[in-house]
């Protein structure tokens, strides 16, 4: 008598994956505003490598969400406020105030002027890999 195939179990959907994340050490203190917006896209990209990308972005875009984010003295986040929410693809602002709020502390702003504020674009592509602006 054959023996009876064991159904092979079903792939894992890109929507049921948990995507690989890198928890970094501390960021270095900065001395500048602009320092203190490449590190954190820097960040952002370092802690979520599966979710983001460093090629250039495409032509046309699926999304790009604008977030205002204020830091405390340490780094980490205070508020994430949104500018601009996409009119197609919305989950991708949560996604984005995610990544952030993931990839904090961006290191020590003591030293920098208040406020500690800043905006940045999250470009997201249409595999939903997003790639901050100021690393363009």
């Amino acid at each position: 008598m054959p023996a009876e195939a064991t159904p092979a179990p079903p792939a894992q959907t890109a929507a049921a994956r948990v995507p690989r994340r890198v928890k970094l050490g501390p960021a270095a203190p900065v001395r500048s505003h602009d320092e203190l917006k490449r590190q954190m896209a820097r960040r952002l990209v370092a802690t979520h490598p599966e979710e983001s990308y460093e090629s250039r972005a495409p032509q046309v875009l699926l999304a790009v969400p604008v977030l205002q984010i204020e830091l405390q003295a340490d780094g980490s986040v205070r508020r994430v406020i949104v500018l601009r929410e996409p009119h197609q693809a919305r989950e991708t602002v949560q996604m984005a105030i995610d990544a952030v709020r993931r990839a904090a502390p961006f290191g020590s702003v003591q030293a920098l002027k208040q406020p500690w504020v800043f905006t940045e674009s999250f470009l997201f592509d249409y595999d939903k890999r997003f790639k901050p602006r100021t690393l363009e």
